[in-house]
């Protein structure tokens, strides 16, 4: 009750906070590590594709990126995905045409002689990694589901087999878990990342995550 009538008074044209108070809160509590298992995991299945597809939350463009994955995966054509933009066409995806391109004009390392494509699919959790794939079969190979999706980050848990996405060409995608940076610079760039989905709301605190999400509407006047 207490945050719906902070949100009615910031409609009705009340006074909004300035700055929302930080002090007291441990980022560290709220993300568990960098994931270095799943880092490692990625980087020994390097050999394995010829291309990276980033898979990034349109929402969050500066906090939600991993630098990380540029370092340690950046030897591979890379391609970033915005994901979870409500005027996104699936009819127009071009992912599969730009891997290919990729792909064809780099060096292939040892897979030079290999008809068929393989990509990895990377992410911070719960940017939409195995809804992408799940996507590009049902576009491309009208198949249903190949991976398990959900609200929630974790869903993921190793890198898995190859997936199937295209005939032709005939390409493969390997899934793979969310990873995280290894230190979150802000308590408000984790507050973005929380609000996305990116941890579980009870680790954050649901109270905290409502009235920083109110607070963030008020402040860009988006009352709808």
């Amino acid at each position: 009750m207490r945050l719906a009538s902070r949100a009615l008074c910031g409609a009705a044209g009340a006074a909004w906070r300035d700055s929302f108070p930080l002090g007291g809160r441990d980022v560290a509590r709220w993300f568990p590590g960098h994931m270095a298992k799943g880092l490692r995991k990625m980087q020994s299945s390097l050999k394995l594709v010829d291309c990276i597809i980033e898979v990034h939350d349109a929402r969050i463009p500066l906090s939600g990126r991993n630098p990380l994955f540029q370092e340690t995966l950046g030897l591979k054509p890379h391609v970033l995905v915005l994901n979870k933009m409500d005027l996104a066409d699936l009819k127009e995806q071009q992912v599969i045409p730009m891997v290919r391109g990729l792909v064809e004009s780099s060096y292939r390392y040892h897979r030079g002689e290999s008809l068929e494509y393989c990509a990895m699919v990377i992410g911070i959790p719960n940017v939409g990694k195995s809804s992408l794939i799940n996507a590009l079969r049902r576009q491309h190979l009208r198949r249903g589901k190949a991976t398990r999706v959900g609200g929630e980050p974790g869903i993921t848990r190793a890198v898995m087999s190859r997936i199937q996405v295209c005939e032709r060409p005939l390409m493969f995608l390997l899934d793979t878990p969310g990873v995280l940076a290894p230190r979150i610079a802000s308590v408000e760039m984790g507050l973005k990342l929380a609000l996305c989905g990116t941890v579980l709301d009870h680790l954050v605190g649901e109270e905290t995550l409502a009235d920083y999400l109110l607070y963030t509407l008020n402040r860009h006047q988006l009352f709808g």
